[in-house]
């Protein structure tokens, strides 16, 4: 059997001396931080490889979870692949940016057990480690994770032959600025949002792109979501859909008290600050559904994009307009969507 992560012998060369690849036949820009820098991975579109390196994660306490480990273990050995690491553990107990303080080992690809959230917490768990990650829904909705139980053996098959494509996702960074300093540093993949909070009254918020003043929000709160976030919370509060491998920031205001204001998409080259001259008593600034801080009077709330790339593995059982139609009945109506609703209590 070839070693870890070897291309068969029809093609020749060790990957890891290759520059890795996002799509088939797009070089990934090479990095210059080592702050930065993506952990090496020998997973490439339109090779067959054998002996990938896999790190299998879930959430922890949940039923069913250590027994899907257990039978995706059993199905990657089968396919001459080997499982490096294993964590199953609780929600809180993932943080931001450990896979080194964990004991990570170097690997090739990562298989998350659980829901979009555990979708979530892996990639702030990687930080700027990313590694390719395959999605095993074991939850209610499966967006992100988006192969099913009765699917990963039809997945990791073609993962095996090459036939699988790495989808880009943006990360971004916020920072809460206060006293001319850094209070707050967050990586995050669906959106950063400003909620008004109790005592539940309007509150103002001044956007600047790379420093010149766009407009103000007088509202509940804003969105700031990635094209991955925009089929979550944006969209719960009428953001538009946005493809989830372009580069773009999704601006969704909560509740404005204009007709003017509506969402609006720009690209996520730019640099967006969010200023709050008079936060309410429970204003808040929240991440992926993470609180980040209580606001003060003039905190400052920047928005841009991260370096790191997300990144999704995707077979040929799954795309994105049939996963918008199955998973969030686009085109259908409640009964539609309602139909395709997986079972288990998983996230």
């Amino acid at each position: 059997m070839p070693k870890r992560g070897q291309h068969r012998a029809s093609e020749g060369q060790d990957a890891r001396s290759e520059r890795p690849t996002t799509r088939l036949g797009q070089p990934r820009p090479a990095v210059t931080s080592q702050h930065t820098r993506m952990t090496s991975s020998t997973l490439h579109p339109g090779r067959a490889t054998t002996g990938l390196g896999c790190i299998l994660v879930g959430p922890g306490g949940l039923a069913g979870v250590e027994h899907e480990a257990d039978r995706v273990a059993a199905l990657l050995a089968a396919g001459g692949h080997e499982v490096v690491a294993r964590r199953i553990a609780p929600r809180d107990e993932w943080g931001e940016g450990r896979f080194e303080a964990d004991g990570m080992p170097a690997a090739d690809l990562v298989v998350v057990l659980g829901g979009d959230g555990s979708i979530l917490r892996t990639a702030r768990w990687m930080g700027y480690r990313q590694l390719p990650v395959l999605g095993v829904n074991l939850g209610t909705l499966g967006f992100l994770a988006d192969v099913s139980r009765d699917e990963v053996a039809a997945a990791l098959a073609e993962i095996g032959t090459g036939r699988f494509r790495l989808i880009d996702h943006l990360l971004f960074e916020c920072e809460l600025h206060r006293g001319g300093g850094v209070l707050h540093r967050q990586l995050g993949l669906n959106e950063t949002s400003i909620l008004a909070g109790p005592p539940f009254s309007m509150i103002e918020m001044r956007l600047l792109v790379d420093g010149d003043l766009a407009t103000t929000y007088r509202a509940d709160g804003l969105i700031v979501s990635t094209p991955v976030g925009s089929t979550a919370y944006s969209l719960s509060a009428g953001g538009p859909i946005v493809r989830k491998d372009l580069d773009a920031f999704i601006f969704t205001p909560l509740s404005p008290h204009t007709l003017t204001n509506r969402p609006v998409v720009d690209s996520a080259a730019r640099t967006y600050d969010l200023v709050v001259p008079r936060p309410n008593a429970g204003s808040a600034c929240v991440v992926d559904g993470r609180v980040v801080a209580a606001l003060e009077p003039g905190d400052r709330i920047r928005v841009r994009r991260a370096e790191p790339r997300f990144t999704l593995v995707e077979t040929s059982l799954h795309g994105y307009y049939p996963t918008l139609r199955e998973k969030l009945g686009w085109g259908g109506g409640v009964r539609a969507a309602e139909g395709q609703r997986p079972e288990g209590p998983a996230s």
